[in-house]
């Protein structure tokens, strides 16, 4: 019997004809015996490809499996079972730099992955794999040549899809998604031994800090939550990195949260000590970043503050959800699984640039005007805390109104 095979990337001009097609198809059932997934992306990314290459463990089960990403980046996969070694190359770093590894990448695979379409990660693969399957911006003028070097190229839906579903679709042709897709966090560590002694039960993850402005909610809104929660004897532990910034944004929480419930743990924890944390914690607060989307792979409850971004594409993954679209593009409050996604009511929400300005030092106005006592009523709603008798009307009122809806 002929192989199975998939039909090559049809390419087309600026006018939509057909240009011409790349010439090598996929064969399905071709043998695989070594696989480069690659990653030139940051650390959300790399998580939300976790179930890609679990659908390549489990479409190759004694293949090698190995992963090239940015220095750094690939914490995030330390101790998946389904990653044989990681390939590490340094961010900006040219192609005289890169020589070495490109003669230790010459054609020692069968089969390239590439998860995103910049130009570097295309030619990573092209240098790498004899066969390649990648995504591809629609734009004729800016895919053509990738397009060339595919045996499978996918592009992106008019209609934005989960970045989870996304990546899925470049081992579409070997393995179609399984019922219940999860991403994989990393292996989990023991904490520190003084916080492990401090933890109460029932605490809360808050993670404050945003890489850029444009995704931060109001300190002082983080702030005035974390002490909402400390007044009702509730543990908050503070997280962030150990950059200046970072340690700036929690240590300006804990000062407003005035509370010694309120612990700030910035840059006190890896990435295996932070799953430990998040799988033992009763909620996680934090906006859009990739400590979040680390939240929803350990399956902890949480409340995520959206502005600008579309939840349609980077949202957090519902652990075990089914391979469809989990959020639609604005509705003030979304509720997938353990995932409570809240959203500003401005009519421009979400607006897919950076902030209102349109840089990453921005105002955004849907998470500047999103009111602590709004999130206060989602995270009620998680811990079953009662709402206090002196709590705001507008508190009172949106609670009573999550609790009809149920």
């Amino acid at each position: 019997m002929p192989p199975l095979r998939c039909s090559g990337p049809d390419l087309y001009d600026a006018n939509g004809r057909t240009r011409v097609v790349a010439p090598s198809p996929v064969a399905v059932d071709e043998k695989i015996d070594s696989v480069l997934v690659i990653l030139t992306r940051q650390l959300g990314d790399v998580l939300l490809s976790t179930p890609l290459i679990r659908a390549a463990r489990e479409r190759w089960p004694s293949a090698r499996i190995d992963v090239l990403g940015f220095a750094g980046t690939l914490a995030v996969l330390r101790g998946n079972p389904d990653v044989n070694a990681f390939v590490e190359v340094k961010q900006g770093e040219g192609w005289r730099q890169s020589w070495p590894l490109v003669k230790w990448l010459w054609r020692r695979y069968d089969l390239a992955l590439i998860c995103e379409f910049s130009d570097r990660a295309h030619l990573y693969g092209l240098i790498a794999a004899r066969k390649r399957s990648g995504q591809v911006a629609h734009q004729w003028t800016r895919s053509w040549w990738k397009r060339l070097t595919l045996n499978h190229a996918t592009g992106f839906d008019a209609v934005p899809a989960h970045l989870v579903l996304e990546k899925l679709k470049v081992i579409a042709p070997w393995a179609p998604p399984q019922p219940h897709i999860e991403m994989m966090p990393p292996a989990a560590q023991a904490l520190p031994p003084d916080l492990q002694a401090r933890l109460q039960p029932k605490f809360v993850v808050m993670h404050a800090p945003s890489l850029v402005r444009y995704k931060q909610w109001p300190v002082a809104h983080y702030a005035k939550v974390a002490g909402t929660l400390a007044r009702r004897g509730v543990q908050v532990v503070l997280t962030g990195s150990g950059s200046e910034s970072d340690r700036h944004c929690t240590a300006e929480v804990a000062r407003g949260a005035d509370s010694p419930l309120v612990l700030d743990q910035a840059g006190n924890l890896d990435f295996g000590q932070l799953v430990t944390l998040l799988r033992s914690a009763a909620l996680y607060v934090g906006p859009d970043t990739s400590i979040t989307h680390l939240a929803a792979a350990c399956g902890t409850p949480m409340v995520a503050l959206f502005g600008p971004t579309d939840p349609r594409q980077w949202g957090p993954w519902p652990q075990g959800s089914s391979a469809r679209q989990p959020y639609v593009r604005h509705q003030g409050v979304q509720r997938e699984g353990r995932i409570i996604l809240l959203q500003g009511p401005q009519p421009c929400v979400p607006c897919r640039q950076s902030g209102c300005e349109r840089h990453d030092a921005s105002r955004s106005d849907c998470l500047e005007t999103m009111d602590p006592e709004r999130v206060m009523a989602q995270i009620d709603q998680i811990l079953n805390v009662p709402v206090p008798a002196d709590a705001t009307p507008e508190h009172q009122a949106d609670h009573t109104r999550i609790l009809q809806r149920g």
